[in-house]
């Protein structure tokens, strides 16, 4: 009796084997059935990159310098540098801790900057580095919490926001504060002022429009709320009457800019896309009299007109880079390192160009990505997440030169008053 249980359990252990999937000791390799009836939403795409026109060179017919580098359009075109990329000024401040200096703007005046350090305080700088004032407008507790200050002026008087949902107005010339709001949302993106108003979108997706004069809020408009916050500063810019701006899951709306009344909307990502937002980056918008235009790092780059919202084209182009006008051209870093040409009304791309050759294989796997870039009358100049500057000339896209800038993380290159600036390290540098 002893010997038949036996084998009938060595029977059973042999069979549940037999039939266990996961054993692969009897079973051949079987292909997992697809059910037809699921659809796939998104199915990770990657594009394999190859330089088209990689020798032809760009003929420029209009050359037009801009110096603004806060163009309420964000067109910021080509700006005024002939430089060596000598280290002349350093604008220090207190470094943040384990903060990423990558999206971070100075506001440049005609002599000297205005920055903030780790504690959230306020310095303005005059030309020479020193400091002319230094405020802090926050609590202990504040400070504690590391704010992000942005920048905007109107009439020597500073508009400031942050990410703790604070607003400001102080005076330019003093520091003195002018008043003090509060909103019920941290901030998380660039200011724009037409008139006697002021724009921002915080982290619940709402776009509020303030008055200057007191800071109380004229109307708001709300999109698509989601759980995570966006890495990267959501982008706002200002048309003929209309505010324009994109939130943190890639939806595209056109506001009335009295009324606050919808224009129109344009959604470009599936509302599924909330559950990885925290990895999803729009670049800056950017227009001209006709478009806006923006990319970002889910492949897509987008011509949008800028009356009815409809699409002009689309490009697949992984960039979350601000993208730059030039005449009838767009160009653009894309994430993996190539330089692209595009003809800004039909999206034809005329030209791709492998910038990371320079660097050995080893170092490309290590996902070498440009923070941003800036345009001067002859060259391009890109910053990386490795701390090193890469230098193009702008007709051929050839790589001039390399400098070594920082140990690590810094931030796009500015052009101003024909000086190049980089934040790092706790400073801004400046270069002639």
């Amino acid at each position: 009796m002893i010997r038949i249980f036996i084998f009938f359990l060595i029977s059973l252990i042999l069979i549940n084997c037999s039939l266990n999937e996961n054993s692969k000791i009897w079973n051949k390799k079987k292909k997992n059935k697809v059910n037809k009836n699921i659809e796939i939403i998104f199915d990770k795409k990657k594009i394999s990159y190859k330089e088209l026109n990689p020798n032809i060179n760009l003929n420029l017919s209009k050359l037009n310098i801009k110096n603004n580098i806060f163009d309420e359009k964000n067109n910021f075109g080509m700006q005024n540098y002939s430089g060596k990329l000598k280290k002349v000024k350093n604008f220090k401040f207190s470094k943040f801790n384990n903060e990423n200096e990558s999206d971070l703007t100075p506001l440049f005046l005609k002599y000297g900057i205005v920055f903030f350090d780790n504690k959230g305080s306020v310095i303005r700088f005059d030309d020479n580095q020193k400091i002319i004032w230094k405020k802090n407008y926050y609590s202990k507790f504040e400070k504690k919490n590391n704010p992000k200050l942005s920048f905007a002026l109107s009439d020597k008087k500073l508009v400031v926001i942050d990410n703790l949902s604070n607003l400001f107005l102080i005076n330019l010339e003093t520091g003195d504060l002018i008043w003090r709001n509060k909103n019920d949302y941290p901030f998380n993106s660039e200011i724009k002022i037409f008139n006697d108003k002021f724009f921002a979108i915080d982290i619940k997706n709402v776009l509020r429009c303030y008055f200057i004069r007191d800071g109380s809020e004229c109307w708001n408009v709300e999109t698509e709320k989601t759980l995570t916050i966006t890495s990267s500063k959501n982008s706002l810019l200002i048309g003929d009457k209309i505010v324009y701006f994109i939130n943190n899951v890639g939806d595209l709306t056109a506001v009335d800019i009295f009324s606050g009344d919808l224009v129109w909307q344009l959604p470009t990502q599936s509302s599924d896309i909330i559950s990885i937002t925290h990895n999803f980056k729009n670049s800056r918008l950017v227009s001209d009299s006709k478009s806006i235009f923006f990319s970002n790092n889910k492949n897509e780059f987008y011509s949008i007109d800028l009356k009815n919202g409809s699409i002009n084209w689309i490009n697949e182009i992984s960039s979350s880079v601000t993208p730059i006008l030039i005449d009838n051209l767009i160009i653009t870093i894309s994430d993996n390192g190539y330089l692209f040409v595009v003809d800004k009304e039909k999206g034809n791309i005329v030209k791709i160009k492998e910038i990371y050759k320079i660097y050995k294989d080893k170092k490309r796997k290590k996902k070498i990505k440009p923070i941003g870039f800036s345009i001067s009358q002859d060259k391009i100049y890109i910053s990386g997440n490795d701390g090193k500057l890469i230098i193009l000339e702008l007709k051929t896209g050839n790589v001039i030169n390399v400098e070594k800038i920082a140990r690590n993380i810094m931030s796009k290159p500015f052009l101003y008053n024909n000086h190049l600036f980089i934040i790092k390290n706790g400073a801004v540098i400046q270069y002639k």
